[in-house]
């Protein structure tokens, strides 16, 4: 039997029980439990996934310490300040730290510090994610102009990619417009395609498609009625990028498809220009 997403599946499950099929039989089939049987006929939709929770760390004990460390340091002259690896050596000398590696001193105190000076006002508090990527989970969208020559006329369409940021694999489909129902259908075969929904985050941009109004420079968003009810039917974990330049770099890596088309279609121009 092919790999299928959990909306399929519960698709394909509910579809038996209306023919008859027994609940036993339906496990069998499908590879499941009582539990996931019983989802399935009360709603199309799976639950949504429990977040797993945090684990601990050898360092947790040691956390409140480096944090009264970073903050005596906000008032210290700059040459006494700590340095990532004098932290590191009183942790070892003066508390007893065994069995934590530098490495993770160092990640830790590279999160905590702005975090600590944003807590005292020092500066305004700025999220960085970091560029690493689960295999199946995070993926970036884009819904944007582009120019395509078709039949020996240049045409501005509309293209929408759809790109898992781990294998880099993406997605492209072109449309004669760039309205709602095109960027739905355009969901509807990247996840067909791709064979199933991404487990983690999907980025966006404030997309009219999707966004109906951008509150500040936060990522709250009001979103569409009828996106809202797209992507929770589809299970779509979203997540909406800063507005204007600060966001670029959340989703760089679909940012690129949109200007491609149009690149080729310039370099393709000036190949042909007359001399």
């Amino acid at each position: 039997m092919p790999r299928m997403s959990k909306i399929e599946k519960f698709a394909a499950i509910r579809r038996d029980l209306a023919a008859g099929m027994s609940g036993r039989a339906i496990e069998e089939k499908y590879r499941v439990g009582r539990r996931t049987v019983s989802a399935a006929m009360a709603s199309a939709l799976p639950p949504p996934r429990k977040d797993m929770p945090p684990r601990g760390s050898k360092l947790d004990p040691f956390k409140p310490v480096i944090d009264e460390i970073l903050r005596a340091d906000l008032d210290a002259p700059r040459k006494q300040r700590h340095t990532v690896r004098r932290i590191f050596h009183r942790l070892l000398d003066e508390h007893g730290m065994d069995n934590v590696s530098y490495q993770v001193l160092r990640t830790y105190v590279a999160d905590r510090k702005p975090k600590i000076r944003a807590e005292v006002g020092r500066v305004p508090v700025k999220v960085f994610f970091p560029q690493t990527h689960r295999p199946g989970a995070e993926a970036e969208v884009d819904f944007g102009e582009v120019a395509i020559n078709l039949r020996g006329e240049q045409v501005t369409c509309t293209l929408f990619p759809f790109r898992m940021s781990f294998s880099g694999k993406a997605v492209h489909r072109i449309f004669a417009s760039g309205g709602q129902e095109a960027f739905f259908e355009g969901h509807v075969h990247a996840l067909k395609t791709l064979g199933g929904v991404p487990t983690g985050k999907v980025r966006y941009d404030n997309l009219r498609a999707a966004v109906a109004k951008v509150l500040g420079f936060s990522r709250q968003r009001i979103e569409t009625q009828r996106w809202t009810a797209f992507r929770s039917h589809y299970g779509l974990d979203v997540f909406y990028c800063r507005p204007g330049i600060e966001g670029a770099h959340e989703k760089g890596g679909v940012e690129g498809d949109i200007g491609w088309p149009s690149r080729m279609v310039g370099a393709n121009r000036a190949r042909c220009r007359p001399t």
